[in-house]
C-alpha cells in the first residue's frame, strides 16, 4: 500500500510503491497536462524532477477525473486608444462606484481616481494618444464558479498579476454581484522597460495554471486543464465574433467544435494517454491506483464524442469495459498484451 501524502486542505492521495508506474505517469501525464510549448515563469506552477513529478500528475489526474471546478482566464479585449481604456475603466468600476486596485495595491474609488488612472497611463512611459492603431492595454478576465468566495479569487488575482505582470501597470476590479465571482485586469501593453505584452495560447495555458495555483492556495479546489485533456472540444468565439453576433452582423453560425487535423491528432493523443495511464493503475499492487483507473475509466466514457470518424464510441466503452472488468494483475497483462498486438480500432 502506498503511503497517503498531502495534496491541498481537501485531498489526499496515496503514492504508488512501483516506481515503473510514476515513470508512466509522468511520461504520459506530462503529455496530457504540460504542452511542450508551455512557457514557465518563477513561482508558477512546474515539475520537478523525481517522486515530486510523479505526486504532481497523480494530483492532476485526480481533480481532473472528479471533475474539479475549472478556472476561467480569458483576454476579453483591449483598447487601441486612451479614449478606449478610459471607456472600459469606467465600465467595469461602474463609473467609479467600484473598488479599483491598481499595481502598488493602492485600493481607491471614484471618478477622480479614475482620471489620475487614466493620467498616469496616457503619460507615464510611452505616450498614450487618444485614438490608437495598436492595443494599448489588455482586458483580462479571471473567473470562478458560482459559490467560490469572492475574496479568495480576489486575492488569488492580485498574487496572479504580481508574477504574470510583474513589469507593467495593471489595475483589477473585483464584480461579485452576479453568479460567478470574477475579476477584470486591465494591463498597459507596454512594460516599464520598454516591452510589450502579446499574449500567445502557451501565455493563456500559463495564466490558467497559475491563477489556480494562487486559488488552491487558500484552500479553493481549482484546475486549469486543457480542453482536450478533459475530452471537451467547443470552439470559443473570437471577440470580433462575439461582438457580431450581439449586433446582428455575423451572417455564418460558428462551428461548436474545433475539427481541423492538428486538433483531432490531440484528441487521439489525449486519449492513448489516458489509456496507458489508466492500464498502469490498474496493474498496480495498490487498490487505490486501482480504484483511480477505474475513475478514468468513467471519465473517459463521458467524454463528448461529435462524430464517429473523429473518436469512435466504440473504442472508448471498449478499453473503459476492459479497465474495469481488470481487477488482478495477469488480466491487466494480458489486456496491455494485445494493446500491443494492434490497434482496437481496426477489430
Amino acid at each position: 500500500m502506498g503511503q497517503a501524502i498531502y495534496l491541498h486542505p481537501h485531498q489526499e492521495f496515496a503514492v504508488s510503491a512501483d516506481p515503473s508506474i510514476d515513470a508512466i505517469l509522468v511520461q504520459w501525464g506530462d503529455r496530457l497536462f504540460y504542452p511542450g510549448n508551455r512557457i514557465v515563469k518563477a513561482h508558477t506552477p512546474r515539475l520537478r524532477s523525481g517522486t515530486s513529478r510523479a505526486k504532481a500528475i497523480r494530483s492532476r489526474i485526480e481533480a481532473t477525473v472528479r471533475r474539479a471546478p475549472q478556472v476561467m482566464v480569458k483576454v476579453t479585449g483591449g483598447g487601441r486608444g486612451m479614449k478606449a481604456i478610459a471607456a472600459h475603466l469606467r465600465y467595469i468600476t461602474r463609473n467609479g462606484r467600484l473598488e479599483i486596485e491598481d499595481d502598488r495595491g493602492v485600493v481607491e474609488r471614484g471618478k477622480s481616481t479614475l482620471l489620475d488612472i487614466e493620467r498616469q497611463w496616457q503619460f507615464g512611459g510611452a505616450h498614450i494618444d487618444d485614438v490608437g492603431h495598436r492595443r494599448e492595454a489588455f482586458n483580462v478576465m479571471l473567473s470562478m464558479p458560482q459559490g467560490t468566495d469572492p475574496q479568495t479569487v480576489l486575492f488569488a488575482a492580485r498574487e496572479f498579476a504580481k508574477i504574470e505582470f510583474a513589469d507593467h501597470r495593471y489595475v483589477m476590479v473585483l464584480h461579485d454581484d452576479q453568479a460567478h465571482p470574477h475579476v477584470h485586469l486591465a494591463v498597459k501593453a507596454e512594460s516599464r522597460h520598454g516591452q510589450r505584452l502579446n499574449p500567445r495560447k502557451a501565455d493563456l495555458y500559463r495564466w490558467r495554471e497559475t491563477f489556480a495555483e494562487r486559488l488552491r492556495e487558500r484552500g479553493i479546489d481549482a484546475e486549469a486543464t486543457r480542453q482536450v485533456t478533459r475530452g471537451r472540444y467547443r470552439k470559443r468565439d473570437n471577440l470580433w465574433q462575439v461582438k457580431a453576433r450581439e449586433e446582428g452582423r455575423l451572417r455564418r453560425g460558428m462551428q461548436s467544435a474545433a475539427t481541423n487535423a492538428p486538433t483531432q491528432l490531440g484528441r487521439e493523443a489525449a486519449l492513448d494517454a489516458w489509456k496507458k495511464i489508466a492500464l498502469a493503475l490498474a496493474n498496480s499492487a495498490s487498490r487505490e491506483d486501482q480504484d483511480l483507473a477505474t475513475e478514468i475509466a468513467e471519465f473517459v466514457k463521458d467524454m463528448p464524442v461529435r462524430r464517429r470518424s473523429e473518436m469512435p464510441q466504440r473504442k472508448l466503452e471498449r478499453w473503459a469495459w476492459t479497465l474495469e472488468s481488470a481487477r488482478t494483475p495477469q488480466r491487466v497483462q494480458s489486456i496491455a498484451e494485445r494493446d500491443r498486438k494492434g490497434p482496437e480500432i481496426a477489430r
